[in-house]
């Protein structure tokens, strides 16, 4: 609950009500006047000389109505006991505290725990496939061993598919909403709302006054982007709200993944498009986050991993992958030597393990094990 003094929390929400001001520009304000309250005490003078602070945004700051508004709002938090985090608190999301134009303040509701977890966004079309849906499932099955935090934007689709899979496998999943926590949409999604309240929770930027706008569902994107290590895209159209979010997090500096597709399905078209331009990386099974990201597990998770990926093998793609597991990075004709393989079986039979996931080429013809 609160951590700021009331009249601190209520000069931060009229900050964030003023037209014109964004969270660059309040962080600006912030920096030069060390609090919120603050700000609206400075001479006009001084903040004329900040830069990126002009004299439409400063006329705001002396409107009683931006005020009113904060005072209406914060006696909305007090009353439902909402949580709530400063940008500058520890329990902020470690990621989003990086980013520019991260939310000055975000409102929670949940038993969310973000402290010492790895972050995954989920992402993609409201129009999720069988495809995309199993692969959604055999994902968190494989990843549950980390034990992430699994974001997304609580829409129809690949997102509520996303949370209701994490929570399946226990693992903590936070909705990501675009309107106030007075409400929750889709309604149809009302009845989830208590289990992942259980299992994480709801944040947003937005007071309790906005509603589910086009805009503010773009906007709350670059918080699923921001607050995560990863964001993966699991099916798209060739447009779509979920590639904006990819593009977030590729400005970021995060890495993004998508799960590729045939090239006649609809909504695998994004996702190929990204892994085509180079901004995603392909994602078959967990085992390829895990590896780029650099995630390990205990000796015990790689064994339960390992035990599910070999369900998908043959018994000579078990043992090329077993020989590769032992002697590292091979070259083709050296697997199947030691396989006692015809090089075309070898071949044929690392094309599959390829797209299976469990083994990456390499340049000079080389092949490993993930």
């Amino acid at each position: 609950m609160a951590k700021l003094p009331n009249t601190e929390l209520t000069a931060l929400l009229r900050l964030q009500k003023v037209p014109l001001i964004g969270d660059i520009s309040a962080k600006r304000l912030l920096d030069r006047c060390g609090t919120a309250e603050q700000v609206f005490k400075e001479k006009r003078e001084a903040l004329q000389r900040i830069d990126g602070i002009g004299s439409a945004m400063l006329s705001g700051l002396c409107d009683n109505r931006y005020l009113e508004a904060a005072e209406k709002e914060f006696q909305f938090i007090q009353k439902h006991g909402i949580a709530y985090s400063f940008f500058k608190d520890d329990d902020y999301p470690k990621h989003l505290k990086h980013c520019i134009d991260a939310p000055i303040l975000i409102f929670k509701r949940g038993t969310m725990d973000l402290a010492h977890k790895k972050i995954i966004s989920v992402v993609g079309t409201r129009r999720i496939t069988s495809y995309g849906a199993a692969f959604i499932e055999r994902f968190m099955e494989d990843i549950a061993p980390l034990d992430p935090i699994i974001v997304s934007g609580f829409a129809y689709g690949v997102d509520i598919a996303a949370q209701r899979a994490a929570m399946d496998h226990n693992l903590q999943t936070i909705g990501c909403l675009a309107h106030g926590l007075n409400q929750m949409y889709p309604k149809a999604h009302q009845k989830y709302v208590s289990r992942v309240e259980g299992n994480g929770g709801f944040i947003t930027e937005f007071w309790s006054s906005s509603n589910p706008d086009r805009e503010n569902f773009l906007k709350r994107n670059r918080i699923i982007a921001g607050m995560s290590d990863a964001t993966i895209v699991v099916e798209s159209a060739e447009k779509g709200g979920s590639l904006v979010t990819a593009d977030i997090a590729h400005s970021y500096n995060r890495d993004v993944f998508a799960v590729p597709g045939r090239t006649s399905d609809r909504f695998s078209v994004g996702c190929n498009n990204l892994i085509k331009q180079q901004k995603a990386h392909i994602l078959t099974t967990a085992a390829d986050l895990i590896y780029i990201l650099g995630w390990e597990l205990a000796e015990k998770e790689q064994h339960t991993v390992q035990k599910q990926l070999f369900v998908e093998l043959n018994e000579t793609e078990r043992s090329i992958y077993q020989y590769l597991q032992l002697n590292g990075k091979q070259l083709l004709d050296t697997v199947a030597l030691e396989c006692n393989l015809p090089i075309f079986k070898t071949s044929s039979s690392l094309l599959n393990m390829e797209m299976k996931g469990v083994i990456r080429p390499l340049p000079g013809k080389l092949f490993e094990a993930i």
